[in-house]
């Protein structure tokens, strides 16, 4: 379970989150959704340890963030909105380095990396140096090392981004599968026809604030998401 808590994370005088509060059960894919500015990295990066925040707390299956950030850590899977990577090295490599960070085996992480790898159609290009790939390759890098090590909890700012369309198929598959293990992704996207689709629960965001969050299903009713956030947006 993710919680989060009465969080509210200030930049001067500016809050960039604003006392925001809601739980993701186990099982869900959770959609994070809101206008650019309106808090939506700000918080990812607060949930998996990147950012620090002013008020609150953020809970990974009862362990705080703030207080126990490695075992926390332990369970997530982080891809951001830009495939930030060590682009000398080559992918295989990094993959490597990031199982190591998380003490995977190397039986389990040779049959992950061959599986999603295949998957993905990086298989042949793993031994070439990441600053060589476009951004969809490194995108998929990102998503390789984050799956790799079978993480409770996969977070995901725009994963979509740069992706062909059997790559976008697939990273889907890939998320029912998740949920179906009782694990929970949560990301956040503009693509807002995806997020309908694929998503049992949402939570909306304006300038910081939680202005909408509940079932899928609840909160749009018998109208589509985009309609309703546009509404939502218009107050």
């Amino acid at each position: 379970m993710l919680e989060i808590k009465n969080v509210t994370k200030k930049y001067g005088d500016k809050k960039a989150i604003d006392n925001v509060s809601f739980t993701v059960n186990d099982g869900d894919i959770f959609a994070f959704i809101g206008h650019n500015g309106a808090g939506k990295t700000t918080l990812i990066k607060s949930i998996v340890g990147i950012h620090d925040f002013d008020e609150g707390d953020i809970l990974i299956d009862g362990k705080s963030i703030k207080t126990d950030p490695v075992e926390c850590k332990k369970l997530m899977a982080f891809v951001p909105d830009n495939p930030e990577t060590y682009e000398h090295m080559k992918a295989i490599d990094y993959v490597n380095f990031i199982c190591d960070m998380y003490e995977i085996d190397k039986e389990t992480r040779e049959a992950n990396i061959k599986r999603y790898a295949e998957l993905f159609e990086m298989e042949d290009k793993l031994n070439d140096t990441i600053d060589s790939y476009s951004h969809g390759m490194k995108q998929k890098i990102v998503l390789i090392s984050a799956l790799v090590h079978n993480p409770k909890i996969l977070i995901m700012d725009e994963p979509f981004v740069g992706l062909d369309p059997k790559a976008v198929h697939d990273i889907k598959e890939i998320l029912n599968e998740l949920v179906k293990e009782g694990k929970i992704v949560f990301y956040s996207t503009h693509i807002l026809d995806v997020a309908e689709k694929i998503c049992s629960r949402v939570a909306i965001i304006k300038n910081g604030k939680l202005i909408k969050s509940g079932d899928m299903k609840d909160i749009k009713g018998d109208k589509s998401l985009e309609k309703v956030f546009l509404e939502l947006e218009e107050r």
